[in-house]
Order: C-alpha cells, then sequence, then structure tokens
C-alpha cells in the first residue's frame, strides 16, 4: 500500500448529521481560497506546543486523520454449495478484498462463524433454503467489528469502529423484478427501518443486488453518468429511495469499459445489464477510489463480482475475554486434594453467606486454572480436494477466455468433485469417531455420528438442538457439576453439590 495514502485530511462539519441535510460541495473559489490559506499557515511556521491539531475555526473544525484503502464488494453467488465457500475465499485472498458481500446465500438459521482467516456473518430463512445473505470480513477487518445485525433472510449489516466516525456495512438481496407489489414495499420498509436505527454521523454503505437498472442517465447527488442500459420501474424505485435518505451509486461514478460495468448476463450470454450496485453516503462520496467488476473472478455464478475501494481508518477494538473452557474429561486426581486441602482451612464462624459463596467459587476456580487443562479449540478440517480447488481454478481462466463449452463441463467436474470429497470426509469422520466410542463412551462423537449419518451440516444441527435439549437442559447441567464435586466438597457447603 503506498504511503501517500495513509495520511490525507478531512474536514468536517461540526455535529452536522451525515442523512438529514443536503450535501453542498465547495466552488472553485472556496477551493483556491482554502489552498491559500493552508500556503499561509505553512509559511507561518510549526504550530506551537500543546495546541490540538483540530483548530476550531468559526463554526468548522478541521479534523485529521490517516486513511488506507478498503476493498469492499459484493457477489450473488446462486447457491453458496459444496466447496463454492473455499473458491469464494481463495477469489477474496487473490482480489484483496476485506468485506465481502453475498447475496442469493440459500443457508437455512442464521449466526457467525469462522473459517480459516475470515469471519462470516449469514442470515436466511429458518427452514426453506431460498434467498439468504452474507458478509465475510478478513482478518485485518474482523478486529475492528462492533457487532452484526442479523434482520432477515435479504439483508444483514456489521458495525465498525473506525477514526472519525464509524463505519456500517449493510448487505441487501433485493427481490426480482417479477416479485409481488407487496413484497418489494416491505423490502423497502426494512431497509428504511434499518437505516433509521444507523447512527446518523456513521459511514453508511449499503451493497448487494438490488435487481434494478438505473440506466445511464446522470442525476446530480444520486448516480453518474457512467451507467449501463435504460432505467426501469425498479431502477427509479431505486432512484427515489437514495435521494431520500442522501445516498449515491459509486459504480455509476467512474467512467469505465463496458465489460467492467454489467454485473450479470443471461444463460444464453445475449443480453447483459447493471443491477448490482454499491450505495455511499453522499457526504462520503469523495473517499470512494474505484468502483467497478471483476470479470476475471469466477465461482460458477452468472453474475460479476462488484467491487469498490475506499479510503477509511479503522480503529481495533479490544478484545472481549470470553469464559474459560476446561477439559472435564480430564480432571486430575490433584484437583481432588488441592479443592479438600484448601477447603479445610476456611473458617466458617461467623461468616456471611454471599462472603462464603464468594470463597468457595474462588477455590474451585483458582483450583480448576491450576491442575485442569484447557479445552482446546478444534480447528474445521478442510475437507475440499487440491484436484478440486485446481479445476476451479481451470474454470476461471475458461471464464476469461471465453471457453463456454469447456467452462460448463469444468463446472460439472467441480461439483462432482466436491460431492466425492464431501462424502469421503464424512465417512473418514464416522470411522474415527467410532474408534473413540469403542476406548470408551464419547457422547460427542455419537452426536457427530448421527449427524454425519443423516449429512446435517453443523449449524443446521446446532439450531435444532437447542430445540431439543428441552427445559431442563440447565438442571442437567447443574447434576453433572454437581457429580464432579460431590466427595470432594465438605459435607458443610451442600448448597455447592445439591442444585436447586
Amino acid at each position: 500500500m503506498d504511503k501517500d495514502n495513509r495520511h490525507i485530511k478531512v474536514m468536517m462539519l461540526e455535529d452536522e448529521p451525515l442523512r438529514s441535510e443536503g450535501v453542498q460541495h465547495a466552488t472553485g473559489e472556496e477551493r483556491r481560497a482554502s489552498t491559500s490559506r493552508s500556503r499561509a499557515d505553512e509559511a507561518a511556521g510549526p504550530k506551537p506546543k500543546g495546541r490540538s491539531v483540530a483548530d476550531m475555526h468559526g463554526s468548522e473544525r478541521k479534523v485529521q486523520c490517516c486513511k488506507e484503502k478498503y476493498c469492499i464488494g459484493t457477489w450473488n453467488v446462486r447457491t453458496m454449495n459444496l466447496g463454492k465457500l473455499e473458491v469464494v475465499k481463495n477469489e477474496m485472498a487473490r482480489i484483496n478484498i476485506d468485506i465481502l458481500g453475498i447475496s442469493e446465500l440459500k443457508w437455512t438459521g442464521m449466526g457467525e462463524f469462522s473459517s480459516d482467516d475470515y469471519h462470516i456473518y449469514y442470515c436466511g430463512q429458518e427452514t426453506r433454503k431460498r434467498n439468504g445473505v452474507a458478509l465475510i470480513v478478513n482478518k485485518r477487518v474482523v478486529k475492528a467489528v462492533l457487532g452484526c445485525n442479523l434482520k432477515n433472510d435479504r439483508m444483514i449489516s456489521i458495525r465498525i469502529q473506525g477514526r472519525p466516525f464509524n463505519i456500517t456495512v449493510t448487505q441487501i438481496y433485493a427481490p426480482t423484478t417479477g416479485a409481488e407489489e407487496t413484497e418489494i414495499d416491505q423490502f423497502y420498509e426494512d431497509l428504511q427501518h434499518l437505516i433509521e436505527m444507523t447512527p446518523k454521523k456513521d459511514v453508511l454503505l449499503i451493497i448487494g443486488d438490488w435487481n434494478a437498472k438505473v440506466g445511464s442517465q446522470e442525476i446530480k447527488g444520486t448516480t453518474g453518468k457512467f451507467g449501463l442500459g435504460v432505467q426501469n420501474e425498479a431502477g427509479q424505485r431505486l432512484i427515489e429511495f437514495c435521494q431520500e435518505n442522501k445516498l449515491v451509486i459509486t459504480n455509476t461514478l467512474f467512467q469505465q469499459h463496458k465489460r467492467r460495468l454489467y454485473t450479470w448476463t443471461s444463460p444464453d450470454g445475449q443480453h447483459r445489464n447493471q443491477i448490482d450496485y454499491i450505495l455511499c453516503s453522499q457526504r462520503w462520496r469523495s473517499s470512494t477510489q474505484s468502483a467497478k467488476t471483476r470479470p476475471g473472478a469466477d465461482c460458477g455464478s452468472d453474475h460479476q463480482l462488484l467491487i469498490a475501494k475506499f479510503k477509511l481508518k479503522l480503529k481495533k477494538v479490544g478484545k472481549t475475554t470470553g469464559p474459560v473452557r476446561y477439559n472435564l474429561s480430564q480432571i486430575p486426581y490433584e484437583y481432588t486434594v488441592e479443592v479438600r486441602n484448601r477447603f479445610k482451612d476456611v473458617d466458617l464462624v461467623d461468616r456471611v453467606p454471599e462472603e462464603l459463596w464468594m470463597e468457595a467459587c474462588n477455590i474451585v476456580q483458582e483450583a480448576a486454572t491450576k491442575t485442569i487443562p484447557m479445552k482446546r479449540k478444534c480447528k474445521k478440517a478442510k475437507w475440499l480436494s487440491n484436484e478440486a480447488l485446481q479445476i476451479a481454478e481451470e474454470r476461471r481462466q475458461a471464464k476469461c477466455e471465453g471457453d463456454s463449452e469447456r467452462y460448463r463441463k469444468l463446472n460439472a467436474d467441480f461439483q462432482r468433485i466436491a460431492r466425492r470429497d464431501k462424502k469421503a470426509f464424512l465417512k473418514r469422520a464416522m470411522q474415527t469417531n467410532r474408534g473413540k466410542q469403542q476406548n470408551g463412551k464419547n457422547q460427542r462423537s455419537v452426536q457427530e455420528n448421527w449427524r454425519y449419518e443423516r449429512n446435517i451440516s453443523y449449524k443446521d444441527y446446532h439450531n435444532k438442538r437447542q430445540k431439543w435439549k428441552g427445559p431442563n437442559r440447565g438442571r442437567r447441567h447443574q447434576e453433572e457439576v454437581a457429580r464432579i464435586h460431590r466427595g470432594i466438597i465438605p459435607e458443610g457447603y451442600g448448597c455447592l453439590v445439591h442444585p436447586r
């Protein structure tokens, strides 16, 4: 990354909301006056020590901040099926994408998980594999994520801590033009509600598949003159939405070749349209460096990858300490000795129950930290073979060369090999778990085998398991804790070993 792009001065009006007032651009005379003032300040010499860099001049405030380029993209993958996630992650690494929005994910449930150097936030329908959106964040950005909002199967957003203002990135998947009017109205109502929940000072980015054509006609403050095609009814609805919320469509602002503008190709290859867009707050339009498609990227979809580069400054969020997890299957005898000896020295005379309880908790916690090993976090096994990844690379090259017949053949080969690799992985996992069960009953291996035999993913199994646990799941956990400590803690501490 060039050092010249790291230090840039930005002028912001004090306490001005981002999406409630119009955007005013400086005229040529104002820019020349600003330049002459800055030269005069430089000639005056360095500022005295102890003076703040953000000097107040009337009602304006200068904010000096360092900015770096971040690449944000959106891609309609047309179902994230077997092996496609690995292909998408490889494309993110090859193109250096920091945040990637996914449309038509077609996963069930909602949640988040980590995969290699990426963190995935996803949201889909509860039972049907329809629609679905996701945001994939690389390790460069994930440390600055403040939280996520899993709205529904058509929109999801994350909030990132930045300087001087935070950044909100929203991924959407709009209904098609053939959808009912009530569904389209509901989509825009939900999106408007999501925007109203966003703090007005945040840098707002809305990316995704809008299923609309805004056309090539320039609309001041909303679209540029480098769009593609002719505006349709859905495009008019999108433009009205942008005008109401002071948003600009970035991939119509830059002059590009047509192959860098269209985002969707019809199955017969005769029609190409621009229906995916990256929207940005008008206030932060100058932070957009470029916006274009990457025709060379491939994941087996009829949509092109759309990316935009922004100058932003992110701030690392302090890591929160999660609960300590001990390996309860390997509790050593030293733990029993340590707890018994510590409880023998406890004075029970004239003690307040709350104080006695805290001391007992500290004894158990310190003894566990000292003697019981921590539970290791198991990494997710990679099941997609190198052969499948090689075919995916050959498929991408065939797309770049325009060889549609070879592309279709390689796409079918990739799906066949991905299914074969998944089946072989499940078979190996079941054999490993059966070995664990023979050496000693392992409840986790029994559950995994049940899941593998029915070809149920872990996230689906976890979502259903929350319902299967039943109302007594907390009591069963208390009974397990009591069983471990029964016979270790003296009789005077019966409240610790007998669950309520």
